[in-house]
């Protein structure tokens, strides 16, 4: 018998779950360079991303800070910024660009999201679908 050799390549990068807009990048450095509320010296290490049920168009984006990155957290580095997407939430979130917006009403991160199919009139929650496995061609 012959023994089976197997070569080892390099992978590919694998392309970011979200990417986020300069303004956005600069909004979290800002976030993230303030001093902890609680008064607590350790720092955050990220803000996580993730969605929850609720809103009446069914659910809604949510931002924590993080002190910890957990095991099955996918970590996005963009522009000098580090978020964290919660497990459950990543295939909500494939494909999505977070945006920073400031109007005469308010200032908001908004996500701009393939995978969302419909919002609210208030546009504090959203309708969206998972991102379906790719298909084996």
């Amino acid at each position: 018998m012959t023994e089976l050799q197997t070569t080892t390549r390099p992978r590919r990068p694998r392309p970011k779950a979200v990417s986020l807009t300069e303004a956005a990048a600069d909004r979290v450095r800002d976030i993230m360079a303030k001093p902890r509320k609680d008064g607590a010296d350790k720092p955050y290490v990220a803000l996580r991303v993730g969605v929850k049920n609720g809103g009446c168009a069914g659910q809604e984006y949510t931002f924590a800070y993080a002190e910890t990155i957990e095991p099955m957290d996918e970590v996005v580095e963009d522009k000098g910024v580090t978020i964290l997407i919660d497990p459950k939430a990543i295939l909500f979130l494939i494909g999505s660009e977070i945006d920073y917006e400031t109007t005469k009403l308010a200032s908001k991160f908004v996500f701009r999201n393939p995978n969302q199919t419909d919002a609210c009139g208030c546009g504090e929650s959203v309708t969206i679908i998972p991102a379906k496995a790719l298909e084996a061609d």
